[in-house]
């Protein structure tokens, strides 16, 4: 559903649309594929495997929070050390590919470098189009490396691609990159507690 659907000259009836279709977006999440992702995450940090995460514009700024929530908050209090890797972080590398190579291989020429079998790959990706995302996606799945698309709009290639599809249903880029950051907090904190002790969950501030 897109959003805004009309035009507004006051922002508050705009801030009720706008809310209403994150509330939406975040209520139509795919059950099964939150429950499978969040296994898949905890497994990973378990045994020590690496978590890789990429996105372009926006969702760059999303993998890498992710290392502020995963690498950080997760291991407060459980003992995880997970090991997380953002590879929208480095700008000089990503401007050395982009120049010598071709920015579309900008996430899988790092992943030659620091992916290993079982490894996993986060995708982050509204329209879950992005070239460099979809090449992405198919290096890690010819490479055993298991995959998890965060997407938006129609889902695109990413959607079809991914081992598992974490979707926004929403057509508004402010929206899916909200849902994409609460969908990134929701595993990192549901990983947490998950792996506190039960009396401690209480106690402290999430």
């Amino acid at each position: 559903m897109r959003c805004p659907s009309q035009r507004h000259d006051q922002i508050s009836p705009f801030v009720q649309e706008y809310l209403q279709a994150f509330n939406r977006s975040l209520h139509a999440l795919d059950a099964s594929a939150m429950e499978r992702a969040g296994v898949i995450l905890a497994d990973l940090y378990r045994r020590g495997g690496k978590l890789l995460v990429c996105g372009n514009g926006g969702s760059a700024a999303i993998a890498n929070h992710w290392l502020c929530d995963h690498l950080k908050g997760v291991q407060t209090d459980t003992g995880l050390k997970p090991k997380v890797i953002s590879l929208s972080a480095n700008l000089e590398i990503i401007t050395a590919i982009a120049n010598d190579i071709a920015y579309d291989e900008v996430f899988t020429y790092q992943l030659a470098t620091l992916a290993d079998p079982q490894d996993v790959l986060i995708t982050v990706s509204a329209s879950g189009n992005s070239e460099n995302i979809v090449r992405a996606i198919r290096w890690a799945k010819a490479h055993a490396v298991t995959t998890i698309a965060l997407t938006g709009f129609a889902g695109g290639r990413s959607a079809e691609l991914a081992d598992v599809n974490l979707h926004v249903d929403a057509a508004n880029y402010g929206v899916v990159e909200d849902a994409h950051h609460a969908i990134m907090h929701i595993l990192a904190q549901f990983v947490r507690q998950w792996h506190m002790p039960p009396e401690m969950v209480a106690q402290r501030t999430f």
